[in-house]
């Protein structure tokens, strides 16, 4: 059994993290910036921009996983200032699993996603957020070992708008490696599958991968 800190546990990808991870035997910190925003969850507060509640939090703990999002704060600034505070914060020898973004995942040509012609750019600065946060993990010292995870393409919103109950439905046990391709989709639970997989047998270190449904 590991220690497993989930920071970003009140969304959808970090409680399906947590739900794997407990469904698998592990012993789970749940962290959220108010733990009263999210009732009937069993979380502590923190911030993951910050050392020190990194530090602080982390503690103890085998494996950290990076699930934030922040809709308030500007994401040229947030998703770095993450990754900075988990490089100084996390104790030695914690693996972490960062979970990130398809748009800045190469595709099969090796062009990143957001690149790519067509691809939508209203959200740019969201995309170049998440690739700010990308190079600051490739910046950390080498005694980090840490891995982006992603869908390679997008989660499966049909199978995650309902009830946590219906992302069990949706759990198929299994999917693979891919590079980004906007067509290509993965439940939150498959998703989950992948990131306590690398917490597990750690495969990739200090690179962005892809995951997707196994066709």
């Amino acid at each position: 059994m590991a220690r497993i800190i989930v920071f970003g546990a009140g969304g959808r990808g970090g409680r399906a993290v947590a739900a794997e991870a407990r469904r698998r035997g592990h012993e789970v910190t749940a962290v959220v910036r108010d733990p009263a925003a999210h009732p009937g969850l069993d979380a502590v507060a923190g911030d993951v921009t910050d050392p020190a509640s990194v530090a602080a939090l982390a503690a103890g703990h085998d494996a950290a996983v990076n699930s934030t999002y922040s809709p308030g704060a500007d994401p040229a600034e947030f998703f770095a200032a993450a990754s900075n505070a988990l490089a100084e914060g996390l104790p030695s020898g914690v693996r972490l699993v960062s979970v990130g973004l398809a748009s800045v995942l190469p595709d099969a040509s090796g062009t990143p996603l957001m690149d790519t012609p067509g691809y939508p750019q209203e959200y740019r600065g969201f995309f170049l957020g998440h690739a700010a946060g990308n190079d600051a993990l490739r910046a950390a010292p080498a005694g980090l070992d840490w891995v982006v995870l992603s869908p390679s393409g997008d989660f499966d919103h049909s199978a995650s708008d309902h009830s946590a109950s219906d992302h069990e439905g949706s759990r198929t046990g299994s999917y693979r490696v891919a590079p980004a391709d906007p067509e290509s989709r993965i439940s939150y639970a498959d998703f989950a599958i992948a990131v306590l997989d690398e917490i597990e047998r750690p495969r990739h270190h200090r690179v962005h991968i892809g995951v997707e449904e196994a066709r």
